[in-house]
């Protein structure tokens, strides 16, 4: 059996706070448009370096000799990885939250040795969750040229990467999907096309008809849906006749067997078909879902292994249509400048509802993505650069600043650079969690404020006291004026800073909570 090392009360909590204040250290440098970036070195030492400013990157990659420390940098990780999952961006934000909400309170703790913890850590959530409702009732709707502002923030204040993603957005539309990728060239661009991504590519290189791309594409084309396994080429003999004496042109969504896809193959390197195999999307129900979805898209009807269907009695009024299609190694785009069919639009409408009423957020993403994939907007943002270092802190920036307008979109704006919570601060009253979490809320103003040199509280001091001044008086430190966020593009996503938020609390609770700590013993 292994031996363990135990650490209690003050000295274990200590050993955490040693940890916070390393990991915080690290990452919150990067608050802020004038915050700076950190180096990474690779994993196994073979000189990669990685140049970042995403929270979550930073985080994920510290790792520290001592074990009680490490475990409190596995439990900041979480925060950030919560937040990033959630909000897809704020994982700097809760990391601040969350080292100022542990160390408010340890220090209040030592101060007051009889101070009831259980009780102190339910105010505190007591707190928070009336903090995440002001912000909640102060959200803007986001509109045009806010946008704009929102992806530039996220994206460290490139004005260029935020007008392309707001201009990406107005052409989707709200319920558009836009996707990063790293782009084979040196410039920075997006795509969008009406029609359905589906995140599968060829299931041979010998449909690929055009090399230049490694892709196959194909234009009017026909489109075969099933779950089910193609065994033998006799099952779809009664396609492939009139496909093949009438000279047109298929897509099989649906797996086949290693022989088939073989046989297939071989006829299209013969030209004797011209023809591309995907297997269906996703996983589980998941794959049913959205084989759905796609069919009633393209007029197609879905073969089911589960409804009973025999593959066999297949015909060319089975099959759906779609004007062209790119099928690359990992993806392929279905295109189609048909109007959506009144079946597709009541499917969105519903999906909509279920979207609305569901609080899973895996689940709602996944509607979402059902929704677009429905509503036929599809976009992607190709991030290029001069070098590979630059392209992988490039590429985090534009991710970052994508899953910010996403948020925007779904739950509304609030004044940025730590202003909103700065508001819900100056609602709290004398107390002990109020005073924890007084010093909590302002610290993001705080630490933007300090990476950009500036004077904490003459800066603090004229927010909070200016005689006028409305809800979202702030201070823009990249331009140093004083003025309203939202006039001068200063905004954060609300879905973001509440997440952030949420989990830091979750997070510093349960540290303040500890009273024990168990780690193997080190050699």
């Amino acid at each position: 059996m292994n031996p363990k090392e135990l650490s209690f009360d003050q000295e274990g909590r200590d050993k955490l706070l040693s940890g916070i204040t390393k990991i915080s250290k690290a990452v919150k440098s990067t608050l802020g448009p004038l915050g700076k970036t950190v180096l990474i070195e690779s994993p196994n030492h073979t000189g990669g370096i990685t140049i970042t400013k995403d929270g979550v990157t930073v985080a994920k990659s510290i790792d520290l000799e001592d074990p009680a420390e490490n475990l409190a940098i596995s439990m900041m990780k979480e925060a950030a990885d919560r937040t990033a999952t959630s909000a897809g961006d704020g994982t700097t934000t809760a990391i601040v939250l969350a080292e100022a909400i542990v160390k408010e309170g340890m220090q209040l703790i030592q101060r007051n040795p009889e101070i009831n913890t259980t009780q102190l850590i339910r105010d505190i959530k007591v707190i928070s969750d009336n903090a995440i409702k002001e912000l909640d009732l102060s959200s803007k709707k986001v509109t045009g040229k806010t946008l704009q502002h929102v992806a530039s923030i996220s994206a460290n204040n490139d004005s260029v990467i935020g007008k392309m993603i707001a201009n990406a957005y107005k052409e989707l539309g709200k319920d558009g999907i836009l996707t990063v990728e790293n782009s084979k060239t040196d410039k920075t661009y997006y795509e969008v096309t009406k029609g359905i991504k589906i995140d599968r590519g060829y299931s041979s290189k010998l449909f690929i008809n055009n090399h230049r791309n490694d892709e196959c594409i194909l234009d009017d084309v026909y489109v075969l849906m099933t779950d089910m396994e193609i065994t033998n080429i006799l099952q779809i003999e009664n396609i492939l006749k009139p496909i093949i004496n009438q000279n047109k042109k298929l897509l099989i969504i649906g797996n086949c067997a290693q022989n088939v896809t073989n046989t297939l193959a071989a006829n299209v390197v013969q030209n004797n078909l011209k023809l591309c195999n995907i297997i269906p999307p996703s996983f589980g129900y998941k794959t049913n879902e959205l084989m759905g979805d796609i069919s009633l898209a393209i007029g197609a009807k879905y073969f089911s292994e589960s409804q009973g269907d025999n593959i066999g009695m297949l015909t060319m009024e089975d099959l759906g249509h779609a004007d062209k299609i790119i099928v690359g190694q990992n993806s392929t785009v279905i295109m189609n400048n048909e109007e959506s069919s009144k079946d597709a639009i009541e499917r969105i409408e519903e999906l909509k509802v279920q979207r609305d009423n569901n609080k899973d957020k895996r689940e709602r993403d996944f509607i979402s993505e059902r929704i677009a994939l429905l509503s036929g907007a599809v976009g992607v943002l190709y991030v290029g650069a001069d070098s590979d270092i630059e392209q992988k802190e490039k590429y985090d920036r534009v991710e970052d600043a994508v899953c910010a307008v996403k948020s925007a979109i779904e739950e509304g704006i609030l004044p940025g650079g730590g202003v909103a919570l700065l508001r819900c601060a100056e609602k709290l009253e004398d107390g002990n969690a109020n005073d924890v979490m007084y010093g909590a809320l302002v610290s993001p103003l705080e630490q933007i404020l300090t990476n950009a040199g500036e004077d904490i509280k003459k800066v603090r001091d004229k927010i909070c006291n200016c005689a006028d001044a409305p809800h979202n008086f702030g201070y823009d430190v990249k331009n140093k004026v004083f003025g309203d966020m939202y006039k001068m593009g200063v905004i954060d996503p609300a879905k973001v800073t509440k997440n952030a938020l949420k989990n830091a609390v979750s997070v510093a609770t349960t540290i303040l909570s500890t009273n024990a700590i168990v780690t193997m013993k080190r050699q």
